[in-house]
């Protein structure tokens, strides 16, 4: 099993300094991949309701900083060898796909491969608006964003056409040093377990009341089934709510019975002492990881 950290440009990390000391960390530690987290606005007043709490809000403020997650993530790269770099998620129908793939490309192939794309469609309609970019028909959007994407990465004079993209006879380099940056599907809906199903390289189901994540794995698995893909080859991504940090062989456990491959656990465990607390935390539950066997 495999253990990254979450919500990872956030907090004292959000400066070139705190940047720099997260990842290190995170890679002394032994964890494979951190993930950030992103909005571009914080709306005053929003009427939409964040999906990850029952409150309802989000757990930050208008002044709290919250950085481009590709800008952290390429100042993380260059203070590290091994990390990956993951996006958890990247907001994607608020992005231009053929400059979001030549970003991605450039990052990818200056860190050496070790970019991660976590995508999700987004709950804020407030920010879409400050964007003028359009709420509806988001999730149309994101697919054909997706596969705009990959015919950019997978060769040169190349083109693409559906509802919302379209170019013909272009290039774009450099790509990703493997070809493709993996894109996993983030979300807490049985329409996100569907396109992961459909398109992901992996799949991320976020926890949310009334949902089962067990259920959206299952929904995730009969998709890429009937879409003829192997389902065992889509990387499942999990972090749980209210993580324990006393008792990571029930954590490892419980993340192990999902069938899941990696454990995403959240970066505000190590507000103190950050390094020397990731490092126990990562010792136990590698620990743990190799106790269940």
């Amino acid at each position: 099993m495999k253990f990254g950290i979450g919500f990872a440009n956030i907090l004292q990390w959000t400066t070139a300094q705190g940047a720099v000391e997260f990842g290190r960390a995170a890679e002394a530690a032994g964890f494979d991949s951190v993930w950030t987290v992103e909005h571009v606005v914080y709306p005053d007043e929003y009427a939409s309701q964040y999906p990850y709490d029952p409150s309802g809000r989000m757990a930050m403020t208008p002044d709290s900083p919250l950085p481009d997650p590709l800008i952290w993530l390429a100042w993380v790269a260059t203070a590290t060898t091994n990390l990956r770099l993951g996006t958890g998620i990247l907001i994607l129908p608020q992005r231009n796909p053929v400059v979001l793939a030549k970003a991605l490309g450039t990052l990818d192939s200056m860190a050496g491969g070790r970019v991660t794309l976590g995508v999700g469609v987004g709950w804020l309609k407030e920010e879409f608006e400050a964007l003028g970019i359009p709420w509806e028909h988001r999730g149309q959007r994101t697919d054909d964003y997706i596969g705009a994407m990959r015919a950019l990465w997978d060769s040169d004079s190349t083109s693409f056409s559906s509802h919302h993209v379209s170019f013909s006879g272009v290039s774009m380099n450099p790509k990703p040093a493997g070809g493709r940056v993996p894109i996993v599907i983030g979300g807490h809906s049985r329409a996100a377990a569907r396109r992961a199903g459909r398109l992901g390289d992996g799949f991320w189901p976020g926890p949310r009341q009334g949902v089962s994540i067990a259920e959206l794995i299952d929904v995730m698995h009969q998709e890429a089934a009937a879409a003829g893909r192997d389902p065992g080859s889509i990387e499942i991504t999990v972090g749980l709510p209210n993580t324990p940090m006393d008792d990571p062989a029930g954590l490892v456990q419980e993340v192990a019975d999902l069938g899941a491959h990696r454990l995403i656990v959240p970066s505000f465990l190590f507000l103190a002492d950050t390094a020397e607390t990731m490092a126990a935390f990562g010792e136990q539950l590698r620990s743990a990881a190799q106790t269940q066997g």
